[in-house]
């Protein structure tokens, strides 16, 4: 492979409800589910990529994300798996489907967010992914992503392999795709069966009919647990049995499909070798539990959600409220994030130069966790309970969002902010925008980094030391008591915790 294996589609928030039924509910005969666990993944064209990145592969997904709590939860779960998120804005609701099960059997599938919101236009730097992709698997679930305009010429026009897997509600395959991988009831829907026709000989015609509407190289039919049909130059299709008779949970199974014959022919096999390499990993899949027993660990709920007393501007809620009153104004988002853990003059002036920025502030606060993991068990000082009503207080913080991972990235890919701020040094250059990890980042939605300065002799690690040893501050004995050589206000050497 030479580039990312591209996964381009609408990502849904998936829930597995899990409970025990022991009774009836008594004003209706309908069982009632206790619930004893949930787990949150990533669903439609996300659990594709999920997928995709647990085989080992470079995983580039280009999607829709919506300015609200599952939006952000999303951008948790992809970043936990392994998957660089390239979001376009979207309007309305994260999509969601939560199954309630019980003994692994689904009781009742409750599907919220209602109608398909209007995903954004994509970027420069969505569009060239695509270009550079070893493969691009278009997983799509008829919300809008693969309606694009932009996005539809950028895939007619790769030389990378295309897997096209449609949805009965989405558009037609963009001409001259490798692979289209629709199921046999998608295939009935796109193509009216004939009556009287055998089930093989209903899922060829119906692949045929695609092929010659698509334009497409091959179409790969799939038959649940009886494997796969394939048709492509020639009139005999080529059956793909599955190598084993598997029962159990089949949800994801056509993604974990779509994805590995999107990974074969990124690796360069033919079309019928990524076919029978699909049926037989997908079969596997079943067999081994579906999707429970495949997945990487979940990601920590949100943290911002349950364990931010701030009031009204602390959370996941008050960040997209922000977002959509700056943005419907067609204002600037302005992110600046770090630990807080003591706050201090260097701090506020770091917030305050960034609010001038644009109109609004956003802080991405790491969690208790997040800092114990990244400066020691005896940190933080002071809870994120605290140091979030503390930066919610200051006036030039608009809203707090608390995030669990050790860097801001999951939380930036939901943001999407304009501006990202960190605290600097211009005058020795250590605050170069260039060099800072989020720049990257940034650059996917057409945002900037920048850096502005931070005030000499404030620091977190600094007041901790004094506080033990019951000295004092440089900051608080001021300018005077500067030894010789220091240099001016800013040109100290690079302290972390001073831009934090």
């Amino acid at each position: 492979m030479t580039g990312p294996v591209v996964v381009v589609g609408d990502t849904l928030l998936d829930r597995d409800v899990e409970g025990v039924v022991n009774r009836l509910c008594p004003d209706s005969p309908v069982p009632v589910l206790d619930e004893t666990e949930y787990v949150d993944r990533p669903g439609g064209a996300g659990l594709a990529a999920v997928f995709a990145a647990a085989q080992g592969a470079e995983v580039v997904l280009v999607t829709a994300l919506a300015d609200d709590a599952g939006g952000a939860r999303l951008s948790a779960l992809l970043a936990a798996a392994g998957v660089q998120v390239y979001a376009l804005p979207l309007a309305g609701a994260t999509p969601e489907k939560i199954r309630l099960r019980a003994r692994g059997r689904v009781l009742l599938r409750h599907d919220r967010g209602g109608p398909p919101g209007e995903p954004g236009e994509p970027t420069e730097a969505m569009l060239r992914m695509i270009a550079n992709a070893s493969a691009v698997l278009v997983s799509d679930y008829g919300r809008g992503v693969a309606r694009k305009p932009a996005l539809r010429a950028a895939l007619a026009a790769t030389r990378a392999p295309v897997v096209w897997d449609p949805h009965p509600r989405g558009p037609a395959a963009v001409p001259g795709v490798h692979l289209a991988t629709p199921n046999e009831s998608e295939v009935r829907e796109l193509v009216p069966a004939l009556p009287g026709a055998t089930r093989l000989a209903t899922a060829s015609r119906g692949a045929q009919g695609l092929r010659r509407r698509w334009r497409a190289g091959a179409v790969a039919v799939t038959l649940g647990g009886d494997g796969a049909l394939l048709c492509h130059a020639g009139s005999t299709p080529l059956v793909v049995p599955s190598p084993a008779t598997a029962e159990g949970d089949t949800c994801g199974a056509g993604d974990r499909f779509a994805a590995t014959a999107s990974l074969a022919l990124a690796r360069g096999a033919l079309v019928s070798e990524a076919v029978q390499e699909a049926v037989a990993e997908a079969s596997a899949y079943v067999a081994g539990g579906g999707v429970a027993s495949v997945l990487p660990p979940p990601a920590r709920p949100e943290v911002s959600a349950v364990a931010a007393p701030g009031g009204e501007r602390v959370g996941v809620a008050a960040v997209a409220s922000v977002l959509a009153q700056v943005r419907a104004a067609g204002g600037t988002v302005v992110a600046t994030g770090g630990c807080f853990d003591l706050l201090h003059a260097g701090h506020v002036a770091t917030l305050q130069s960034a609010r001038k920025l644009g109109d609004c502030l956003i802080v991405c606060l790491n969690s208790d966790a997040s800092v114990a993991g990244l400066k020691g068990p005896d940190r933080p000082v002071v809870p994120q309970g605290d140091r979030s009503r503390l930066l919610a207080a200051l006036s030039c913080v608009d809203a707090v969002m608390i995030f669990d991972e050790p860097t801001p990235h999951a939380a930036l890919t939901w943001l999407r902010p304009d501006i990202w701020v960190k605290g600097g040094d211009y005058a020795t250059g250590a605050g170069d925008a260039s060099a800072l990890p989020e720049a990257e980042i940034l650059r996917r939605w057409g945002g900037h980094t920048v850096v502005v300065p931070y005030l000499d002799g404030r620091s977190t690690t600094d007041m901790i030391a004094a506080a033990r040893s019951g000295g004092q501050l440089a900051g608080a004995r001021g300018e005077a008591a500067r030894a010789p050589g220091d240099g001016p206000v800013g040109a100290s050497a690079p302290d972390v915790e001073r831009i934090r």
